[in-house]
């Protein structure tokens, strides 16, 4: 094949043996080095304007196949690797990402020229099948990429599918099934990859962590058979798309412009079967036909079923509290030491200034500038002192996304408003905590501790008052960024 290039073209992979010589040092490399240099040749490749168009989509596939087991590996070592520091975590993170964008971005210009009758376009259409599949497997993914750090997302992103999608459509192919990898098993469509997507943007995946939002992606995949895609409008719908515009897919309660390239889903019989699996991960079965890409426990598993659960259900999911639209600063410290430290009074981290748009009897929405805040994740633990007040609240990050690269948008869950710093003994070891609730002989309460010192059968004692208090352990209830929220029972008075 890379015998065929046409000599005008001087780009290094329009050599043949050049060519040859690229792809087999790229299978030796390191996977993070690899990543990078695929990215820039695709760069290279889709912006060469003396290569044919048959020539220029042949590079562009082989560049994706040589990639594909770098991404795989270093796709695993992001979500599995259980210590990475911030650094090293971005850094893979932007690997895999830049890869994901650039390759759909070369798929892209390649569907453009040819939309766009350049010359040589015939010879690519027995190829186009393959490659609008890998086009929106490679959109996809950066899809994803672009939600594990949640986000922002580029709208563009969506019309660019659903024009792929619409093409696929017009030229009959839409459905046609096809291998997208020779090395990878299973079948794939146009139509099914589209809607992969559009299922990932409906089910919400602001409020998971990474390794949930790989396994939710997962069980999209299982389960995407099921699901009903139309152009018609009908009851049952819950979400449309409009395929020809830069805006993500929407549930019906809010009314799309009647047009013709406006389609609809809805979940059919996905959502059942997604039921019948909950009740399976509820007795700690996760049967091995559901492919998950690794071995999942099913306490990990089923948050996840029950969030998609959630989504996929015809009525929205309701609010616990009544939200109040206000504007006020809100003083915020992170982390269980340093908002121990400002509870005990004994200083503690500098503290950052958010603006808080509503409120509710649960916690709150808040807007929170990124540039120096690395650490706005889901499930971090924040101390929060609204603007005029003396107490201090203590909260957990539930919800996250960037709206920008400097402006995030976040979810607070209020855990406790009258929080109180204490410091005790656990199992004979020095133990700063944060007690949420009241001490009261006999009640259970809630205790904020350091990561992984929760021990189901080690009290926590420390002084109260005047004299020793004992709290023994009932459960764990939660585990975050760097803290365990456990149950405890209060001891009688000794």
């Amino acid at each position: 094949m890379l015998g065929l290039f046409s000599a005008k073209s001087d780009h290094p992979l329009a050599d043949a043996r050049e060519a040859r010589r690229v792809f087999e040092e790229l299978s030796g490399r390191d996977a993070v080095a690899a990543l990078d240099e695929v990215a820039g040749w695709l760069e290279s490749v889709a912006a060469d304007e003396l290569l044919k168009q048959p020539e220029r989509l042949a590079l562009v596939f082989q560049l994706d196949e040589a990639a594909q087991v770098h991404a795989r590996k270093l796709g695993r070592e992001y979500l599995n690797s259980p210590r990475l520091g911030r650094q090293q975590e971005f850094r893979l993170w932007q690997a895999n990402h830049d890869f994901w964008a650039q390759l759909a971005q070369a798929y892209h210009a390649c569907l453009t020229r040819y939309r766009s009758q350049e010359k040589g376009g015939e010879a690519i259409r027995a190829d186009l099948p393959l490659l609008v599949v890998r086009m929106l497997r490679a959109s996809s993914a950066q899809l994803e990429w672009d939600q594990f750090r949640y986000g922002p997302i580029n709208a563009e992103l969506w019309q660019r599918m659903g024009q792929a999608y619409l093409l696929a459509e017009q030229g009959k192919f839409a459905r046609q099934a096809l291998m997208p990898y020779a090395n990878a098993a299973g079948e794939s469509t146009v139509e099914s990859e589209y809607l992969k997507a559009l299922v990932f943007q409906a089910s919400s995946m602001d409020s998971l962590l990474p390794l949930e939002i790989e396994i939710a992606e997962r069980l999209i995949a299982h389960f995407l058979p099921h699901f009903v895609f139309t152009a018609e409008a009908r009851p049952d719908n819950v979400y449309w798309v409009d395929a020809d515009k830069p805006a993500p897919p929407r549930r019906l309660a809010v009314q799309p412009q009647i047009a013709p390239s406006l389609r609809f889903f809805s979940t059919g019989a996905a959502l059942a079967r997604l039921e019948a699996l909950q009740r399976l991960a509820e007795g700690g079965e996760v049967p091995a036909q559901v492919n998950l890409g690794a071995q999942y426990s099913a306490r990990i598993v089923l948050p996840v079923i029950k969030h998609l659960a959630t989504y996929w259900a015809p009525k929205p999911p309701m609010r616990s509290h009544d939200r109040h639209r206000v504007k006020s600063r809100l003083t915020v410290i992170n982390g269980l030491a340093g908002v121990h430290a400002r509870l005990a009074e004994k200083g503690g981290e500098e503290s950052e200034a958010w603006v808080v748009d509503d409120v509710s009897l649960g916690g709150m929405g808040a807007q929170v500038p990124l540039t120096a805040s690395d650490w706005v994740r889901i499930g971090a633990l924040v101390g929060m002192q609204p603007e005029g007040g003396r107490n201090w609240l203590v909260g957990v990050i539930r919800r996250f996304s960037r709206e920008t690269p400097v402006q995030g948008a976040v979810g607070v869950e209020t855990l406790s408003k009258s929080p109180q710093a204490i410091a005790g003994d656990l199992g004979g070891m020095d133990c700063n905590a944060i007690l949420l609730d009241t001490l009261r002989s006999g009640d259970t309460v809630r205790v904020i501790l350091p990561g992984a010192a929760f021990e189901p059968a080690i009290p926590l004692v420390f002084a109260w008052q005047g004299r020793s208090a004992r709290l023994d352990p009932v459960e764990q209830l939660e585990s975050g960024v760097d803290f365990d929220l456990g149950l405890y029972r209060v001891a009688p008075p000794g």
